[in-house]
């Protein structure tokens, strides 16, 4: 956000709390998706881009499936991560109910 040319006044985030908005305020929206055309609309654009990243991904990572399933936890993924393990882009959070860590 320091790049910006212009700060906002305030920042609308989807039901997070506690978050780094280098000093801006911020409103935390429960449910803000369905209630905030803004944040209904940085949604779309942040699922599409993580689809495009898990596309990038599946190309250095392909015995994940990542193409397919985009990083949710399917019994394909989660079958993949107990045959190969974990890879450098799993999250730790994502991998404490799959295997032991």
């Amino acid at each position: 956000m320091k790049e910006l040319k212009v700060k906002p006044d305030i920042i609308l985030v989807d039901a997070l709390r506690g978050i780094n908005t280098l000093g801006i305020p911020y409103k935390s929206i429960i449910k803000g998706d369905a209630l905030c055309y803004s944040i209904a609309s940085a949604s779309i654009i942040a699922k599409v881009t993580r689809d495009r990243i898990m596309l990038q991904y599946d190309k250095m990572y392909p015995e994940y499936g990542f193409a397919k399933h985009k990083g949710y936890g399917t019994s394909a993924h989660i079958e993949a991560i107990k045959k190969y393990g974990p890879c450098p882009i799993h999250r730790r959070s994502f991998l404490k109910n799959i295997i032991s860590i």
